[in-house]
């Protein structure tokens, strides 16, 4: 079981970096996409500024490339749709060598966008080099007040500049070793830059002990758990995890959960009954309620306390007094204006190297189209946070409007909560207050909430609210935020 992601520099980050539109001075600025970047070819001790390009002029992975039975040519010829050489029988996949490298991305990220690569390491105690085992890009459009969040699962298969086909969560630790102009932050980068075409301007690495630290010092944190997530959870954190006697298999939600840094830490980074990619989903989940309980506890307030408490352990090039510069805007950010984004199983294919190791090829062509909705300025996002939601809980099951309204916020819909007249509702119910009733948006509230047609009611009503949901016996809280993002 690997280390999560999530740190209060991660918080302050959500907090802090959006502002109210046409507000953005003192922000800190974006570079400018100018597809440069720093490259060594190997045996050059002298980096020098190269356009980018596929690879550097002459540089070929050195003898000990990490992968085997490979060598990467000067010009790349496959195209970035790495899943398109699988051949038709998955049976012969572990003998059939992957493409030597994808053609680069193009860049997708403008000056207008800020973005942060919010990493988990595997580190431990002792250890020099790490692998970054769960990636977060944030990424911050200050003039419009949106926040991307895009998952990457670690597996996924990609030409890390100067190295050669890997994993890309080694891409920070061969930074490291090899020392690439930069460091693992340089190395890290360059990755991104090149398959996913994702400029990075900031980056923050904590490892799971300072995430738990984090979570207890917030004193817990409620987590909207709106799909039951059953896995091994350790009995208790200071037992031997060695021994398989000191495990239960362990169920938690559907429904509110308070979690104390122990249970948030399995519940956002444990896979053995699930998969990275679902990992990802329950990051963002930890992630979002994180930045909740941030404002509960005014831990705005306390940005100097705790960056004394936390900065000897997070790996980040965010100073304090950057922070303090973000950390008066953040209460114009809520939930409704973070978009979540995954690179999921149906971006990816799954592939065993030569080497027996089984990785994700990434479908360039499905996730460039992903990441250009990502990284671009949304007006559904605009014309669905106008709008305001009023959700009451009309069942005996606790917290089921809160489950209702997170997944109303994954749509960009803002949200309050009401008490219900009673809690025997059969079926759920879509009150629209407006004098003149929108059909269209009422069928995209019903499509994302999972209700039929039959659920919507007009009932006009000088009010501020927009709508009012009731929900109902027949309401079901799982769903898939993957899609839902305006």
């Amino acid at each position: 079981m690997k280390r999560t992601l999530l740190t209060i520099v991660l918080i302050i980050i959500l907090t802090g970096c959006t502002v109210p539109p046409g507000n953005a001075a003192g922000l800190l600025s974006a570079s400018t996409p100018t597809n440069l970047f720093l490259v060594t070819a190997p045996g050059d001790a002298t980096p020098t500024l190269t356009p980018f390009q596929p690879f550097p002029e002459g540089g070929t992975p050195g003898p000990n490339s990490p992968i085997t039975g490979t060598t990467i040519p000067n010009e790349p010829t496959a195209t970035s749709d790495l899943s398109a050489i699988l051949p038709d029988d998955t049976s012969q996949q572990s003998f059939y060598a992957p493409p030597y490298a994808p053609k680069p991305f193009p860049v997708l990220t403008d000056n207008q966008t800020v973005t942060f690569a919010l990493l988990g390491s595997d580190v431990r105690p002792g250890q020099t080099y790490f692998r970054t085992d769960t990636i977060i890009v944030a990424a911050v459009r200050p003039g419009t007040g949106q926040v991307t969040l895009i998952s990457v699962p670690r597996d996924l298969y990609v030409y890390i500049p100067t190295i050669g086909m890997d994993r890309i969560n080694t891409a920070y630790e061969y930074g490291q070793m090899h020392k690439y102009p930069g460091g693992g932050a340089g190395l890290l980068k360059a990755t991104f830059l090149y398959n996913l075409g994702i400029r990075i301007d900031h980056l923050a690495i904590v490892d799971f002990t300072v995430f738990t630290r984090i979570v207890n010092t917030l004193g817990g944190v409620d987590v909207p758990v709106y799909c039951a997530y059953t896995d091994w959870h350790l009995i208790n954190p200071n037992l031997d995890p060695n021994n398989v006697k000191n495990w239960s298999i362990f169920t938690v939600g559907p429904g509110l959960v308070h979690m104390d840094g122990d249970l948030a830490l399995w519940y956002a980074r444990s896979r053995e009954m699930s998969s990275d990619f679902d990992r990802g989903r329950r990051s963002q989940e930890v992630l979002r309620a994180l930045y909740t309980q941030a404002l509960k506890t005014n831990a705005i307030s306390k940005i100097p306390q705790l960056y004394n408490d936390f900065s000897s352990s997070v790996i980040t090039d965010l100073g304090l007094n950057d922070l303090l510069k973000l950390a008066p805007l953040a209460l114009h950010l809520n939930n409704a204006d973070i978009r979540s984004y995954y690179i999921g199983k149906n971006d990816a294919t799954p592939w065993m190297t030569p080497g027996g190791a089984s990785v994700q090829l990434p479908k360039g062509p499905v996730i460039l189209s992903m990441l250009q909705q990502a990284l671009s300025p949304s007006p559904k996002a605009a014309q669905a946070t106008a709008l305001t939601v009023e959700v009451r809980n009309g069942t005996p099951n606790p917290a089921w409007d809160a489950l209702a309204a997170e997944r109303l916020n994954y749509a960009g819909y803002n949200t309050i909560l009401a008490p219900a007249d009673r809690q025997n509702y059969a079926s759920s119910l879509l009150y629209d207050l407006s004098a003149t009733p929108d059909l269209s948006r009422a069928n995209s509230l019903l499509t994302v909430l999972g209700l039929p047609s039959s659920a919507f009611v007009t009932a006009p009503n000088k009010s501020s609210t927009n709508y009012v949901l009731i929900v109902g016996a027949d309401y079901k809280p799982c769903f898939n935020p993957n899609g839902l993002a305006p």
